[in-house]
């Protein structure tokens, strides 16, 4: 009998996806042996993005529920039929990860902006531009925005890295790539927001055109907007708090603002 998922209703993506996955295994739907079906079926089923069950994925690996084997013959497999508590805990410890990723971020990211705005050549901003202009195309096509949210998703990493290489600087464009990396689960969160995608979509361009004027104030200040977009979204979503105090130099210029 073929299992079939149900589609994620809260904005919990991820740990709502570890937490189905794992509820079929306890209570023997899904048995050792049996395969899940594709990445690509599970993200249809469960209507959240790729990114976001491979993450799933990877915690009931590591848990030693599943094993996903590579190759043309294989797939995500259940190894025991056991549901170790673990498991739940395990998914806590990732969500909890990203505070310190996007604490990372702030101090990272506005100065890569700036140095794009100093660095960056009109063929930087251009390419910049279509991607922005790829991701409205999506975005104002909403009867086939599911289908394409991976699609999306890529290219929000794309313009960032974007950003990244109009400094001209290798090292900072493989730091950028390995914090989105660690992102993905915060994004797709973000996506499920009412009005996220095109608020992404008019910060995308304020950003973009603030660098391509070179105005490092303007960068600074949309940068910040930019970034605490995603972070409200994810305190608010995840109902977790950023795990230290933010000092007032990496708090947004807005924010400072707004107590003076």
């Amino acid at each position: 009998m073929a299992i079939e998922f149900t589609p994620v209703r809260t904005r919990r993506t991820f740990e709502e996806a570890v937490e189905q996955i794992a509820e079929r295994i306890s209570l023997g739907e899904l048995g050792p042996g049996d395969q899940l079906p594709s990445e690509r079926a599970l993200a249809h089923q469960m209507e959240i993005s790729r990114p976001t069950i491979r993450e799933a994925l990877k915690v009931l690996c590591d848990s030693g529920v599943v094993e996903v084997r590579p190759g043309s013959g294989g797939g995500a497999f259940v190894t025991s039929e056991f549901v170790p508590r673990e498991v739940l805990r395990r998914a806590a410890v990732r969500i909890g990860e990203v505070g310190g990723v996007l604490e990372a971020r702030r101090l990272l990211e506005p100065r890569v902006a700036q140095l794009a705005a100093l660095h960056g050549r009109e063929a930087d901003f251009s390419a910049m531009q279509k991607t922005i202009d790829r991701q409205a195309a999506i975005a104002h096509a909403p009867e086939r925005f599911y289908a394409n949210e991976d699609r999306f998703l890529a290219l929000d990493v794309q313009f960032h890295l974007g950003i990244a290489r109009a400094t001209g600087n290798q090292t900072i464009v493989g730091l950028v790539r390995s914090l989105l990396r660690q992102l993905e689960i915060a994004r797709d969160m973000a996506l499920h927001v009412p009005a996220s995608v095109e608020k992404s979509l008019e910060l995308h361009q304020q950003t973009l055109d603030a660098i391509r004027a070179g105005d490092m104030r303007r960068v600074d200040e949309v940068m910040d907007v930019h970034l605490a977009q995603l972070e409200g979204t994810w305190e608010q979503e995840s109902g977790r708090s950023l795990v230290r105090t933010v000092p007032d130099f990496l708090k947004p210029v807005a924010a400072r603002g707004r107590r003076r």
